[in-house]
């Protein structure tokens, strides 16, 4: 059986099923590669993998299906994107290249893998087709692992041996062996106080600012926002508000009340 009659014999449901959502998975695919900001991406990477689920289930493979769901869009991408979001990726950030040439490199390496799924795709043939039913005769996950363990067992192998070595490298780039010991307190403190920069701790954020966000500089007595008192990383993003106009007018406007009240209370008294 040829890949024209198999094309042939699915059903309506089945045509329709296959063009929504192989077009949302190929729209979710470029969303991916072309968005600006990380978290848009890995959202998009997500719904790409919720829609292969779909067509896994569709085919009869539910331990594919499943796993997808849980492991790969449940579990792997999640994560990643609560990393994204925590660490904050912005787009700027992609544009400082650390490699010289990563780009171009990356760029061939994608145009070569490109020409070798379209080479593989047009020299593929199905003449041969079991069905669901032999295929998932003694269960699906049965099956899968007969597969895996058997016929495609060297490949299984190697895709596990590239993951490990993966993970490996990830936390030997990520670890930091330190070399000297760690300052207590009290002799940071005394370091400090040799140096005479910053003795007393630093003012939090918000002080005298009538708010008590990190995102707002505390005020310091002549109404001036304090850089001491936010986070660099946030100033470098640009993510600090500035309040010090709102506050000045607030503590402007309390001045005169308390000096009503004062004139008041004086000329009662006279």
């Amino acid at each position: 059986m040829t890949t024209t009659s198999l094309a042939a014999d699915a059903s309506t449901g089945e045509a329709v099923q296959f063009w929504i959502l192989g077009t949302v998975a190929v729209l979710g695919a470029l969303s991916t590669i072309l968005m600006k900001r990380a978290v848009h991406s890995a959202l998009s990477l997500a719904g790409t993998m919720i829609v292969l689920a779909v067509f896994y289930l569709a085919n009869g493979a539910y331990f594919l299906g499943v796993v997808q769901i849980v492991v790969y869009t449940g579990a792997i991408m999640m994560l990643f994107l609560f990393v994204v979001m925590l660490v904050g990726v912005t787009a700027a950030d992609s544009l400082k290249e650390t490699l010289k040439g990563q780009r171009w490199l990356a760029a061939a390496c994608g145009l070569g893998f490109g020409i070798l799924l379209i080479a593989g795709i047009g020299h593929a043939s199905l003449r041969h087709f079991n069905g669901l039913g032999e295929a998932n005769a003694g269960g699906n996950v049965q099956g899968l692992a007969a597969l895996i363990f058997t016929k495609y067992v060297f490949a299984f192998e190697v895709t596990g041996a590239l993951l490990i070595t993966a993970a490996v490298g990830a936390m030997v780039l990520t670890h930091r062996e330190r070399t000297e010991r760690a300052k207590s307190q009290r002799e940071q403190s005394e370091a400090r106080i040799r140096e005479g920069k910053q003795i007393p701790p630093l003012p939090a954020p918000g002080v005298y600012a009538r708010h008590n966000a990190v995102d707002i500089p505390g005020l310091l007595p002549d109404g001036t926002p304090s850089e001491l008192t936010v986070n660099p990383t946030l100033r470098e993003r640009g993510q600090v508000r500035d309040v010090s106009g709102e506050s000045l007018a607030e503590l402007k406007a309390l001045e005169q009340r308390s000096e009503e009240r004062l004139g008041r209370s004086e000329e009662a008294k006279r």
